[in-house]
């Protein structure tokens, strides 16, 4: 009797052919090039994104932020609650609905708002891709984020 042949071992990947790190080793990189950008302007990268989704959008509920964020409210409130010590935004229960926060931005975060643009302008700068290019490479990650929250 001869023993069943052994099917090919898997093979492990090389670290430089994982996309995901690839996306992970980039998001390192862009943290690592934002820190002293934001820090002239009193902010974190998570505290930078809050007050972009902001403006965007005043005025969204705690957890609408946090859907448009990907962030639970776990890691969502403590964020908040240091950018209302700072006087960038005020939370307050949604009259219609006391189970909702809503968010605002202040006066002072608003005055923030030009400073954020420009840090903005200086990662397009040091990127150096055309708007095109990243436009599609932000929808090729969307769409490989998108298909994974699905899975969930």
């Amino acid at each position: 009797m001869t023993a069943d042949p052994q099917p090919a071992a898997l093979e492990v990947p090389r670290i430089d052919d994982l996309l995901c790190f690839s996306i992970y080793s980039a998001g390192l990189a862009f943290n690592q090039l934002y820190r002293p950008l934001l820090e002239e302007i009193g902010l974190t990268y998570p505290q930078f994104l809050v007050m972009v989704a902001l403006w965007d959008r005043d005025g969204r509920t705690v957890k609408e932020l946090g859907e448009a964020l990907y962030l639970d409210s776990s890691t969502l409130t403590p964020l908040l609650k240091r950018l209302e010590a700072v006087g960038l935004l005020s939370r307050s229960r949604n009259p219609k609905d006391e189970r909702q926060v809503l968010l605002r931005v202040t006066d002072k975060g608003n005055a923030l708002r030009p400073k954020a643009a420009a840090v903005a302008c200086a990662i397009v700068d040091t990127v150096g891709i055309s708007a095109e290019a990243a436009k599609t490479l932000r929808s090729g990650l969307d769409g490989i984020r998108n298909k994974i929250h699905r899975q969930d």
